[in-house]
């Protein structure tokens, strides 16, 4: 018996939920990579890096090609992209809508009471 679906996708959405993860699939978004060229654009220790890609690999979202002594990676879906830059647009509309939140918020604040002090160092 497969697993449900609810939890093939658990597992998908857990493959993305690392902040390296999400940075290799941004950049692949936009062209392959050499591996050197993802460590000078992430910033992460190699062996960091590799254990990275080794889950996006058995995951299947990513795909090495050796050339050389160079290995580069692509996108196995273009699909990935699309996913990335739905993603960004839930984000900002949440975070537009904790803003807007926000200046309710400071918009509305009590006045402080005569003779007490406000927050701030003492």
């Amino acid at each position: 018996m497969s697993a449900p679906l609810y939890q093939l996708k658990a597992e998908f959405f857990k493959t993305l939920g690392h902040p390296v993860r999400i940075r290799v699939l941004e950049l692949l978004s936009q062209r392959e990579h050499a591996v050197s060229e993802l460590l000078s654009e992430i910033g992460v220790e190699a062996a960091h890096l590799s254990q990275q890609l080794a889950v996006l690999r058995r995951a299947g979202l990513v795909v090495p090609r050796r050339e050389g002594s160079s290995v580069s990676y692509s996108l196995t879906n273009p699909q990935v992209a699309e996913l990335l830059r739905v993603a960004r647009t839930i984000l900002s509309g949440v975070l537009t809508g904790q803003a807007e939140l926000l200046a309710d918020l400071q918009s509305t604040e009590p006045e402080t009471p005569p003779g007490r002090r406000g927050p701030g160092p003492r």
